[in-house]
């Protein structure tokens, strides 16, 4: 890899999510070039503010924040979020949307200076903008699999339709799972599969700290059984997690993270009395909440769409060093017997009921698999990708 220290790369990030204290793959890549090239700039393009959408809920308080911001710690790290005034249910609409993200987009990039930037693409949508951003390349990062979502016709139409173009169009093509590396074999030349990793010293004190945990565990019986990450009915298996619930004699489950559930799946696992949520925590604080867990697990639901993910919490709890126990699903299947896979509800229970008795020399073994996938590892090949498509007529 030839980049300097000194190079000043110019990253234009288009994240399918926004910026803030819950880190997820887009923050962590854009974080790590940012520290290694401290002459970059990067400008992190979020979601748009819907104006139609919040006005008519009586909830404009995201339309007052600055649209443009800087984040802290990181100087070279500025985000945006353009404004949206129509529904994109019309074609019409959604084109106007289109020109109004991207018009936005490139006036903050060339108020920050921006000259040939790489256009980095994490949403399928975002394939209008290639061509138009005076970018030197383009990468198309993929990871999930969207078309496989939950949603109208219509909808999975257009993604296929913007998918296939993306892909057809970009310098290079990014997945984070082998899943989405078979399905997009055909679609891209370029092609490349880079995981997602993880900053292993960072739940170091998941393990090895001691004194009071946050305030806001007390309230969990043990054992607890955690899980982190974005609860949503496409990822997490409600029924399952129900079905258990009711079944435990002792302890709780406790989901850690954004909450997405529908109020009626929400109110059936609170009524169970063992399940707790927290809505979501800030990365910086994750591994104290993870110090009060007996046992991570991975209730997923096994679908296409869970099989096409590369989940970061795998990565962390294997660097959380505790007893991890997830259904037959992607990632998770490739690390036994460092986890705990369970075919079906039974399964499941009894893992739960005697991981906490495991072998303790499982907790070192699986901290020294996770220093082996760590970010700094994946930003590597990120930007030999970026380096070959730079090389590239």
């Amino acid at each position: 890899m030839s980049f300097d220290p000194n190079d000043a790369l110019e990253l234009i990030f288009v994240s399918i999510e926004n910026w803030d204290d819950v880190w997820r793959r887009n923050q962590f890549v854009c974080g790590q070039i940012a520290r290694r090239f401290p002459n970059s700039k990067i400008l992190f393009v979020g979601t748009a503010r819907d104006v139609s959408n919040q006005v008519r809920r009586g909830q404009t308080a995201d339309l007052r924040v600055p649209a443009t911001w800087q984040v802290s710690g990181y100087p070279n790290i500025h985000v945006t979020r353009p404004l949206k005034f129509l529904p994109n249910s019309l074609p019409a609409a959604r084109h106007f949307n289109e020109w109004m993200y991207r018009r936005h987009a490139a006036r903050v990039a060339q108020r920050l200076g921006f000259r040939r930037p790489i256009l980095w693409l994490n949403p399928h949508y975002a394939v209008h903008m290639v061509g138009k951003m005076g970018e030197d390349r383009t990468i198309y990062d993929i990871t999930d699999d969207w078309i496989t979502l939950t949603q109208s016709d219509t909808l999975t139409r257009l993604i296929i339709a913007q998918d296939r173009e993306l892909c057809r169009i970009a310098d290079a093509v990014i997945v984070c799972s082998q899943k989405l590396f078979e399905l997009k074999r055909q679609l891209a030349q370029n092609l490349h599969l880079i995981p997602n990793g993880v900053d292993a010293d960072h739940y170091r004190g998941v393990l090895d700290d001691t004194g009071p945990l946050p305030e806001e565990t007390a309230a969990w019986p043990h054992p607890v059984y955690g899980y982190t990450g974005t609860i949503h009915p496409d990822r997490v298996d409600v029924g399952l997690v129900e079905r258990l619930a009711k079944r435990l004699t002792a302890g709780c489950f406790a989901l850690v993270g954004p909450d997405f559930l529908p109020e009626a799946d929400k109110e059936r696992l609170l009524a169970t009395g063992k399940v707790f949520f927290t809505g979501p925590v800030p990365y910086a604080r994750l591994p104290q909440f993870m110090r009060a867990f007996d046992v991570c697990m991975t209730p997923h639901r096994v679908t296409p769409f869970t099989e096409s993910l590369n989940p970061i919490k795998l990565w962390e709890y294997l660097a959380a060093g505790k007893p991890i126990v997830a259904t037959d699903i992607a990632g998770f299947r490739d690390f036994t017997p460092l986890v705990r896979i369970a075919a079906n509800e039974e399964a499941f229970l009894e893992a739960l009921l005697s991981a906490p008795q495991e072998v303790p020399e499982l907790a070192e073994k699986r901290r020294q698999e996770a220093r082996l996938h760590s970010w700094d590892a994946r930003v590597d090949q990120i930007l030999e990708v970026v380096e070959t498509c730079q090389r590239s007529p």
